[in-house]
């Protein structure tokens, strides 16, 4: 039995190990895109993990039990704490996951149904050029409605690839009758030609409840030039009168906690007082986001914790292989599993049913080069013939609307996916 085999389990491992990168330079591809937009560009397999872009869609999922919770509370600045707290969490998959998810052929879909957790979830690539996925999932017990569309704009800056997810995520909490709307951080990996990978994420994401007018504003820190501020996050939640109500702190690779505004500035002055971090310092750490040295910065201790703060999130410990693993989380290794009898029941176009992504997951990279290839041509090719019978696409299961909370384009499910009817499905493998 090979070493594999030994550890091989669904939510500790994948088939086989992730493919050595050393002898491929990504710089021969992207030295002529510097400042371009990269969602054209054809990247070897090699610089991919084997999953969609619209499984790492539904990676935002891992935590809803604090959806449950926020369902559960009966004040609205509490709700707010734990969706604030599920904004981050939903972004927290992305630490060391330096490998690119394969882009969603036009009309590939993905379900992910947890009847454990209550809930399930459908999402489609509505558009090729620009791309753009949309999902949608449902409480089995209709409590909630988490919904959006991305289109993911990549861009090549030299040293570093920055990830801006454009595109609104609503969260709807059924009883309560409240929409919550945010959108994610910008992203950036560094170090894409030389060195060691690493990821920050920074922007400030404003989540707005339109029921009560309350809002959180939480600022994701860029890392400043002495990595003092890597992976922070810092925030408050303010009434619809703006008096602030709570302080949110932490870090979005490990916890996030709420605590009175007026303890934290009590803190935060004990803090200056005992040589806290000068002010100086604090505006050139402030200065540029994303500017940081090319190595990744020490991590920092981690989050202080002040007395009287509520720990409203923690994140999953990763399997003990995960850094062989292409970096995934425990939640990240189930996403391709095809149990028994699921094959018949799954559309399709399903993206557990790629052939290139598949066989990466398997370690066989010649393989799954071959067949990216093949369903890039075959898209290609379905492209042309439309063109010449003058035929539009037609998406499936969503259709473009208006997001009845913020009156922005969005792209709406229409339902009926699980009904398991597909006999219109196209032919996209």
């Amino acid at each position: 039995m090979n070493s594999e085999e030994e550890f091989y389990d669904a939510e500790t491992a994948l088939p086989a190990e992730m493919i050595s990168r050393n002898n491929f330079s990504v710089w021969n591809i992207l030295k002529k895109c510097i400042g371009m937009e990269l969602s054209k560009i054809a990247m070897p397999v090699v610089f991919n993990e084997p999953l969609s872009f619209l499984q790492r869609i539904s990676e935002y999922m891992e935590h809803t039990h604090l959806i449950h919770k926020a369902c559960s509370l009966s004040d609205s600045i509490e709700r707010m704490q734990v969706v604030a707290a599920f904004a981050v969490s939903a972004v927290a998959s992305q630490w060391e996951r330096t490998g690119k998810p394969f882009n969603p052929l036009l009309g590939e879909t993905y379900e992910l149904t947890r009847e454990e957790e209550g809930y399930r979830l459908i999402s489609e690539q509505v558009s090729h050029h620009p791309p753009i996925s949309a999902f949608h999932a449902q409480s089995l017990k209709q409590e909630f409605e988490f919904h959006g569309s991305i289109y993911p704009k990549l861009k090549f800056w030299g040293k570093s690839v920055e990830a801006e997810p454009k595109g609104t995520m609503t969260l709807e909490l059924l009883k309560h009758k409240e929409a919550y709307t945010w959108t994610n951080p910008m992203c950036c990996v560094h170090n894409i030609i030389l060195g060691k990978l690493w990821i920050e994420q920074y922007g400030t994401v404003e989540i707005v409840n339109h029921s009560t007018g309350d809002k959180c504003v939480l600022n994701f820190k860029p890392c400043g030039m002495f990595g003092k501020e890597l992976h922070r996050v810092e925030g408050h939640i303010q009434d619809k009168s703006k008096k602030k109500r709570r302080v949110i702190y932490g870090k979005w690779t490990e916890c996030m906690y709420s605590v009175d505004p007026k303890v934290y500035e009590a803190n935060k002055k004990a803090d200056k007082k005992s040589g806290g971090e000068s002010k100086k310092l604090k505006q050139v750490n402030e200065m540029l986001p994303g500017f940081c040295a090319d190595e990744m910065p020490e991590v920092q201790e981690t989050v202080t914790v002040i007395p009287g703060s509520a720990l409203l999130w923690r994140i999953t410990p990763r399997p003990a292989h995960s850094a062989q693993m292409y970096n995934f989380t425990s939640f990240a290794m189930t996403l391709n599993e095809l149990e028994p009898g699921m094959e018949r029941l799954l559309a399709p176009t399903d993206c557990r049913l790629r052939p290139d992504i598949k066989a990466m997951e398997n370690g066989d990279i010649d393989t799954a080069s071959t067949e990216k290839e093949r369903l890039e041509e075959k898209q290609r090719a379905a492209r042309k013939e439309r063109s010449k019978d003058e035929e539009e696409w037609s998406t499936r299961w969503f259709q473009l609307g208006t997001n009845p909370h913020t009156g922005a384009e969005d792209w709406l499910y229409t339902g009926g996916y699980f009904d398991r009817s597909y006999t219109d499905c196209p032919n996209i493998y």
